[in-house]
């Protein structure tokens, strides 16, 4: 499954690192990208093994908000 969250609260390439490196620790999880001028986090991970209410509380856990 392909996601497209919006993120409130990054601003430069730290706040890219602890998404991308916190997501990336989720089994499941297979890729990740942030879009800082969008303001948006793209995931793209299997739902077998993970689940979208755990990838949004792992954004969340590293200080951003989820919309």
């Amino acid at each position: 499954m392909n996601v497209t969250l919006n993120v409130k609260g990054m601003s430069c390439g730290h706040c890219v690192n602890a998404i991308e490196g916190a997501l990336g620790k989720l089994a499941g999880v297979s890729s990740t990208k942030v879009d800082l001028s969008a303001n948006q986090v793209t995931v793209s991970f299997d739902e077998s093994a993970v689940g979208l209410e755990k990838v949004k509380e792992t954004i969340e856990d590293q200080g951003y908000d989820v919309e």
